[in-house]
């Protein structure tokens, strides 16, 4: 059996892990001021011309949540790829927190409100080895990068980086990960192609 590069990691339980626990309260901004008269139950649905419960009404907020669309925010591009699994460990890429919340960036804002299907959208997700020299950080980029790829919208841009002074070679692992002459020669590598699918089996 191969030795392993880090055969003690850190591992989080699942309740450790970021989540979603409630759903985000609606935005409020000058978009929003006219919104109470705007969508406000027409006075010809009131008394005396109608009874108190002959119209349901729809309150704003539920209208906006039910119809607005949603920028593709931190926490689902988290979601997406913390269920990979480690190349070496039978544990998540979350649970070794070589995947963090704090270092999934998106550009513009997910604040915004969600972009046209013509605005190009740079997703940037640093990755965390567990140990400095690890062997398999490339891979594991390339994991992300992939997963990333099959599942945003053609508008998104992917960039995978190590986090800086996480790794002895992180600029050589930086580079290699932002070639895309490499990355899609590395991926045309049936053993690495079958390392990447393994990884990708408990991405949902």
């Amino acid at each position: 059996m191969a030795t392993l590069d880090n055969a003690n990691p850190t591992i989080l339980s699942a309740s450790q892990l970021p989540t979603r626990q409630a759903k985000l309260a609606p935005r409020k901004g000058p978009e929003s001021r006219y919104n109470d008269i705007v969508f406000a139950k027409p006075s010809y649905l009131a008394q005396p011309f109608c009874g108190q419960d002959a119209v349901a009404w729809p309150r704003t907020s539920d209208w906006h949540d039910e119809f607005a669309d949603e920028a593709i925010d931190e926490q689902e591009i988290y979601d997406l790829i913390s269920t990979i699994s480690d190349p070496e460990h039978p544990v998540s890429l979350g649970q070794l927190s070589v995947i963090n919340l704090c270092d999934i960036h998106i550009t513009p804002s997910p604040s915004l409100g969600a972009p046209e299907p013509n605005t190009i959208v740079q997703v940037r997700v640093e990755i965390t080895p567990t140990i400095t020299h690890c062997s398999l950080a490339t891979v594991i980029g390339l994991g992300v990068r992939v997963r990333l790829e099959k599942a945003l919208p053609p508008n998104y841009r992917v960039d995978v980086t190590c986090k800086e002074n996480s790794h002895n070679q992180d600029d050589q692992v930086n580079k290699q990960l932002g070639d895309k002459e490499r990355v899609a020669a590395a991926l045309e590598n049936d053993t690495l192609k079958g390392v990447l699918d393994k990884m990708l089996e408990t991405c949902a």
